[in-house]
């Protein structure tokens, strides 16, 4: 009779036997079958209140189990429905929140597994330059090495150190962003200053490689964040730099309009493969013309800026040949 231990019944029960007392006092006060038609009555509601309440704690200790076994992952496990008043509210309730929590845990497994293989893939990308690295040292200590040779080894470590530190600060900058931990200002930027920014580590790179940079830029402004803005469109410039041949250009124009300021990149390189296309922003894609130093997170990184400065970016091939890129930053809230 575990129903008897449970105190709120057990004040229930007394305060009922208390009623039914009174009530049958009264009633053999005025005569004793009005008396015993009271105490009858009053111990057939005890009765029926017992039984009552031994089905609600009933079906609350079986809610409970349910809910044990969702807790404790059982395969099949979940809660069933009920008709019953309050219990049946609380009941959905309950069953709204463990869908909510078997999808946060589906989401939760999901992005573990992306992790794993993006870390596995990092650990790829950076073993490559580390283990060039390493050769490149054990050379450096042989002393029969002439100095052009010794200097060219020197000029390749700086290029995989270069190489691993972009890398590395991508990933930091993707990780703050997923973490909520970036803070974007909102100033009134310049394009032109923008573009000057963003292209100013690349047009030693451009020259060495016969690249025409053009800009079609008047005073268009928006607002943002000159140092995540610069960012982002200095991904997409070096991904334009990479994928130009010698002799070609990169154009970038702008406009601004009353709802938003926009932004076009255009190459004279071999464009995207249609395919691809869907998946350029993805973390860790790379499409058939990456190059080998590529590992597929300066475009989502750019994207990640542009989202989060109320922006948009659409990637595609130019009707003349050659990618390009349409980023727009609304003047409001897309």
């Amino acid at each position: 009779m575990k129903l008897f231990r449970n105190r709120e019944y057990q004040k229930e029960l007394l305060t009922g036997c208390l009623l039914t007392v009174l009530f049958a006092a009264g009633g053999f006060f005025v005569s004793l079958p009005a008396g015993f038609l009271l105490l009858g009555l009053g111990a057939a509601l005890l009765v029926l209140h017992y039984i009552y309440c031994r089905r609600r704690y009933r079906r609350i200790a079986e809610l409970s189990e349910e809910i044990d076994r969702i807790l404790h992952q059982e395969s099949g496990a979940s809660i069933s429905a009920e008709d019953e008043g309050e219990l049946s509210i609380l009941q959905n309730e309950i069953r709204k929140m463990v869908v909510r929590l078997q999808e946060q845990t589906e989401a939760l497994k999901s992005d573990k597994k992306r992790l794993s293989e993006a870390i596995e893939d990092i650990f790829h990308q950076l073993r490559t330059p580390l283990t060039s690295m390493n050769l490149s040292a054990e050379m450096l200590r042989n002393p029969e090495l002439t100095p052009e040779k010794r200097m060219k080894i020197v000029r390749e470590l700086k290029t995989s150190l270069e190489r691993i530190r972009w890398q590395v600060e991508t990933l930091l900058k993707i990780s703050k962003i997923d973490a909520g931990t970036a803070l974007f200002r909102k100033d009134e930027v310049s394009v032109r200053e923008l573009i000057d920014k963003a292209s100013a580590d690349l047009l030693i790179p451009m020259e060495l490689r016969d690249q025409h940079f053009v800009t079609e830029i008047s005073g268009e402004r928006f607002q943002g964040d000159l140092l995540w803005s610069a960012e982002a469109i200095g991904n997409l410039l070096k991904n334009a730099v990479e994928h130009t041949p010698a002799g070609g250009e990169i154009r970038v124009s702008s406009e601004e309009t009353p709802i938003y300021t926009e932004i076009i990149l255009r190459d004279s390189g071999p464009g995207f493969e249609p395919s691809e296309i869907p998946y350029l922003f993805d973390r860790f894609f790379k499409g058939k013309q990456s190059s080998e130093d590529s590992i597929g997170i300066g475009l989502a990184l750019a994207r990640m800026i542009i989202t989060e400065e109320n922006g948009t970016i659409v990637a595609g091939n130019a009707p003349d040949g050659g990618a390009e890129f349409v980023v727009r930053f609304y003047k409001s809230v897309v």
